[in-house]
């Protein structure tokens, strides 16, 4: 009887240290709950409209300039319509510099973002790592993107505790 009963003991505690612990978190809407994210957001999304309105004015003056030469084409000496010419692909050189300098991969708007957001993200993983420390989780999956995650027990949601932990209030 002894036997069994260790053999029934072991058994469990073999199932115990197997059984792992699960959570995740919506880091959408953990990020939508803190103010400074939607300001961090605003300010950028404003920076991206004011330069996106410039590049529109440089395409229009482009365009302009392109069918005034067009419309005396015929009529330009040769190294006149060489100069308007040059003068047309250096404004659309500019152009693409300037979209370059404002929006390509290490622009402007990248770099604002990164100063902007990516404190407040990283304050929010750190949440979630002290979570999954003190919750003793294995694994904590973010159903922002619900990419892996096809049903996810409402109760195994710790986004809530999460921005409580950070010290925002939280929405019904």
């Amino acid at each position: 009887m002894k036997k069994l009963t260790l053999v029934f003991a072991l058994a469990l505690f073999s199932l115990a240290s197997f059984s792992q612990k699960y959570a995740y978190v919506d880091t959408k809407y953990i990020l939508e709950n803190i103010p400074e994210y939607i300001q961090a957001q605003k300010t950028l999304d404003d920076l991206s409209e004011q330069w996106e309105n410039e590049i529109e004015g440089k395409k229009k003056i482009i365009q302009k300039k392109y069918q005034s030469y067009q419309a005396e084409e015929l009529l330009l000496p040769p190294e006149m319509k060489k100069k308007k010419q040059q003068e047309i692909f250096k404004l659309e050189d500019e152009l693409n510099q300037f979209q370059q300098k404002k929006f390509g991969v290490e622009g402007e708007l990248f770099q604002k973002r990164k100063a902007l957001i990516e404190p407040i993200q990283n304050k929010v993983y750190k949440a979630i790592k002290e979570l999954a420390s003190v919750g003793n989780y294995d694994m904590i999956f973010d159903k922002a993107n619900q990419t892996n995650i096809l049903y996810a027990n409402p109760r195994l949601d710790k986004s809530k505790r999460i921005l409580k932990n950070l010290g925002y209030s939280v929405k019904k």
